[in-house]
């Protein structure tokens, strides 16, 4: 049997803990707990490398032509989406994905590429709270909720800024695998937030 793929999004200017956040919490999930039959991977529109907001630079292990199927995509965040919200291609790639792929989730800005796509029409969702105005703007039939950490609405989910897509993450482990899974891989990533400041 094939396992079920999630895909985390890269591309220059994706904000480095909008990526790798997720894929630390999907990682240590299908690493430890492969019998839930699903693996986590990256892509990138040509493959290769990308540089991140802050200069990480990262490989993604497939292009846009040659990825699996997907169950999931991740849309992450980051000053790289600004050039996506007006992209043709990628919106029409984008586009194409709501057709193949059964899930949809975003962090941070990647929220604001799914509204420049059409695909948050008339449904509840969040971002940054930095782009809140701007999601309202792109698309005012959008209910935003400004104090939510994420939006579970079905087939698509958005999160709130960064770090957010760490419990956006545990929250997709606990829909695809239930709540024990999800506990036991934030006390395997030591996740427990209490800032110390």
């Amino acid at each position: 049997m094939t396992d079920k793929a999630i895909g985390i999004l890269l591309f220059d200017g994706v904000e480095e803990l909008d990526a790798v956040g997720p894929w630390e919490v999907l990682s240590f999930w299908t690493s430890y707990f492969p019998e839930d039959g699903f693996r986590v991977l990256t892509l990138s529109k040509s493959g290769g490398r990308v540089t991140c907001a802050k200069g990480l630079v990262i490989e993604s292990q497939y292009s846009y032509e040659d990825v699996p199927q997907l169950d999931v995509l991740i849309y992450p965040g980051g000053q790289g989406t600004r050039g996506h919200m007006k992209d043709p291609t990628q919106i029409e790639w984008l586009q194409a994905k709501r057709e193949e792929v059964s899930l949809l989730t975003s962090v941070c800005t990647g929220s604001l590429v799914f509204a420049a796509a059409g695909l948050l029409a008339n449904r509840p969702a969040t971002t940054h709270f930095a782009s809140l105005t701007l999601l309202q703007e792109i698309d005012p039939s959008i209910q935003v909720q400004p104090d939510d950490r994420f939006v579970d609405d079905g087939d698509i989910v958005t999160s709130s800024g960064v770090s957010a897509g760490i419990d956006m993450a545990l929250h997709l482990v606990a829909r695809l695998a239930g709540v024990d899974r999800a506990r036991a891989v934030r006390r395997g990533i030591q996740y427990d937030p209490e800032p110390p400041v």
